[in-house]
């Protein structure tokens, strides 16, 4: 087993890779115009989340004397109880918090895999079987949302630990309305939901009929978990009766997760991947994140190009540039990257010289063709092997959200079961529906998960390893250390594409949070050869991904294809001493002062 690895670019490469600041910085902009209500202004306080009410929680918390950190766990705490089917203590979740004493915590509380977890572990017959990673008890890794909590809490919290959870604590118990996308999920998993009676009791009616939108969602189990977590802390969830039920559960269903497992878990304090760009320092999450590693070396790549001025004047060189800079970085996702606590992850992709590099062959006059990974100078020669075909389409999973407060503390937190519903399996008597992470392993070579993603040796399934994250949470920071922005979002691999085209319209368009959160996007991720487009996000305004100019791309060599949605993204941003939220309108979220 290696050693962790650490990223951060030389400090001799800082000054001659720092471009000069884009006129107008973060100046508002004018082009896109958003309905009133969606985009809070305060001096001293911000949250934004995908549902009001764990935005609302957050705000309550805030108010009441704790600070983001506070803030953050609650909210986080309401998904899961509100928006399930996204994140819960069944799941994990990744953390930055800038402290308002200027230090950074990368904080990982990604799920691992069992003990008796190996490599072939979803092969039969000789062919690996991506039914079994993505449904049922074998697709589960211990949770780590948990341990995260604590961990967030211990360092940076204010408040006393129990009371961070009163509001998920009243919204399991008293129940809440089923939302828009909580009633199309359950029906969309309905088949696998209803292999498990625990499930099925919790999100059917006793005819059978899926609980729908609107209709009162009430978890009395999930409730009582709640408050014993809050009672007797973590040590119940990981050495306590959840980790006996669990074990009991699993084993006869034909699991493998023990109690040594969930005794085994730790949370992790990594250290933060800090790329400079332009004027300023973005600050992202290393391994098992690939999302802080691909968006620092999409940065770097895009740094020598005037980004700003062709995003607003010439959008077919911006979107061009933008789709080859991500099959880049994606080509090398595939190939190079896994949990950097067993693999050796190379330094190298982060050299601002092997950024340029990359970039060599770039033609703004046609896409590139039959893109590979690349080879950093401090590369193993290893035989990794990811090849294969892929797909995926519209699959929003996951959550993020973001906090601040009047001292300076900042959160951006994204959390995950990863698909809906994780696994579908609901520990009986608990109201905890467990992740299934384990398919974020590259299962077998050539085999694309869910998202249709390719992975190779490096993410290969072993025991106690934590699978690749797409999460992505992303924080900024200004020439004198302080933030001026964090962002992040939802919705698999799409999530590290479309929190980087937040920064760029932020700090190099100039354009205000909530525009560039509404903007369209634009998505590839190396394999399938093709780009997708929000051709209906932004329609009438001058950000429109228009009819002409996706034939422009089409001409350029990039076959594309329409997408309703390319992740969900929350963001705050600071002008002076006002902090904005904003929040997707591709969601029902919330921001709040």
């Amino acid at each position: 087993m290696s050693n962790p690895r650490r990223f951060r670019l030389p400090t001799g490469n800082r000054r001659a890779f720092l471009g000069s600041a884009v006129a107008g910085g973060l100046l508002p902009s004018r082009l896109v115009d958003r309905a009133v209500g969606q985009e809070r202004l305060t001096l001293n306080q911000a949250a934004a989340t995908v549902h009001p009410l764990a935005t609302q929680s957050a705000m309550r918390i805030l108010r009441s004397g704790g600070n983001a950190v506070d803030a953050a766990i609650s909210a986080a705490l309401v998904l899961g109880v509100v928006d399930g089917h996204n994140s819960g203590v069944g799941g994990g979740c990744l953390v930055l918090i800038r402290r308002s004493n200027g230090q950074l915590l990368a904080i990982d509380g990604r799920e691992t895999a069992g003990l008796a977890a190996h490599e072939t572990m979803f092969v039969r017959d000789g062919k690996a079987d991506p039914s079994l990673s993505q449904n049922g008890p074998l697709a589960c890794g211990v949770p780590g949302q948990i341990a995260a909590f604590k961990q967030m809490h211990a360092t940076s919290g204010r408040l006393d630990w129990k009371e961070l959870f009163a509001d998920a604590h009243r919204a399991a118990s008293e129940g809440v309305a089923a939302s828009k996308s909580i009633g199309r999920t359950i029906a969309a998993e309905a088949v696998q939901l209803q292999k498990y009676p625990a499930s099925r009791a919790i999100y059917f009616h006793p005819s059978g009929k899926p609980i729908a939108e609107g209709e009162r969602l009430i978890q009395k189990d999930l409730a009582n978990t709640l408050a014993m977590i809050s009672e007797q802390g973590p040590q119940w969830f990981y050495d306590g009766p959840f980790a006996t039920a669990c074990e009991t559960y699993l084993k006869s269903i034909g699991g493998i997760l023990t109690r040594e497992d969930f005794r085994n878990y730790q949370a992790k304090t990594r250290t933060a991947i800090r790329t400079p760009y332009r004027q300023y320092e973005v600050i992202g999450f290393p391994t098992p994140s690939s999302g802080g590693m691909h968006i620092a070396q999409m940065l770097m790549m895009l740094q020598p190009f005037p980004v700003g001025a062709w995003m607003r004047s010439r959008p077919d060189a911006y979107y061009h540039l933008l789709c080859e800079v991500m099959k880049r970085a994606f080509a090398d996702r595939a190939y190079w990257l896994g949990d950097s606590d067993f693999v050796d992850v190379p330094e190298g992709l982060l050299d601002p010289t092997y950024a340029l590099d990359r970039m060599s062959d770039f033609n703004p006059d046609q896409a590139s063709m039959g893109i590979e990974h690349g080879w950093p100078a401090d590369a193993n020669q290893q035989a990794n092997s990811p090849h294969g075909v892929s797909s995926s389409e519209d699959k929003k999973h996951t959550t993020h959200l973001t906090t601040a407060d009047d001292e300076g503390n900042w959160v951006a937190m994204t959390c995950t079961v990863n698909t809906s519903w994780g696994s579908k399996v609901t520990i009986p008597g608990t109201g905890v529906i467990l992740n299934n992470q384990m398919d974020d392993f590259s299962i077998s070579p050539g085999i694309p998960n869910a998202f249709g993603l390719i992975g190779s040796q490096a993410n290969a399934v072993a025991a106690g390893k934590r699978p690749l994250s797409s999460m992505s949470p992303t924080m900024v920071l200004d020439s004198k250390g302080q933030p001026v922005l964090t962002a992040g979002g939802a919705g698999g691999p799409r999530i590290i594409n479309a929190t980087l085209q937040v920064l760029l319209r932020v700090l190099d368009g100039g354009y205000r949070v909530n525009q560039a959160v509404d903007a369209p996007r634009v998505h590839h991720q190396w394999q399938p050869d093709q780009l997708l487009i929000e051709d209906q996000i932004g329609v009438g305004t001058s950000l429109e991904i228009s009819p002409d100019l996706r034939k422009q791309l089409m001409k350029l060599g990039h076959p594309w294809k329409a997408s309703s949605s390319i992740a969900i993204c929350q963001a705050i941003a600071r002008q002076g001493d006002r902090l904005t939220a904003a929040h997707d309108p591709r969601a029902q979220g919330s921001s709040e002062q």
